[in-house]
């Protein structure tokens, strides 16, 4: 076991709904998300196969579907559901979301608003 083996997939952007606010409820906006996947890469390292690895268009495309699919109010919310979908391939051992708003629905000059977290299993 590598526990100190990950994936890295930075900057997705995907166009979703998010927020509390009604302006960020009628209009979606995009969101950036990276993420930090812990894995055992050495079996991948070792063969140079990719059904050795975690398939990094799939999580991709996971990101995607709860991005499109959902309409959280909290960037904590979609975070935590993001992390489930990671999750779901028991390869995974544990993930880091970051997800931020590129255009945060604030009067500062603010260049994104996020949140971070991890989950593991």
């Amino acid at each position: 076991m590598a526990p100190n083996d990950r994936i890295e997939l930075r900057r997705l952007v995907v166009t979703g709904i998010c927020g509390a606010l009604p302006e960020e409820r009628e209009r979606a906006q995009p969101l950036e998300v990276d993420l930090d996947v812990v894995a055992d890469l050495s079996a991948a390292g070792a063969s140079d196969n990719l059904d050795d690895t975690l398939d990094y268009g799939a999580i991709t495309a996971a990101v995607e579907n709860v991005i499109l699919n959902g309409t959280p109010q909290l960037l904590e919310h979609l975070a935590q559901n993001i992390a489930d979908a990671v999750l779901a391939d028991p390869r995974a051992l544990s993930v880091t979301v970051s997800v931020r708003k590129l255009r945060p629905p604030v009067p500062q000059a603010l260049a994104t608003s996020g949140v971070t977290i991890t989950r593991g299993r």
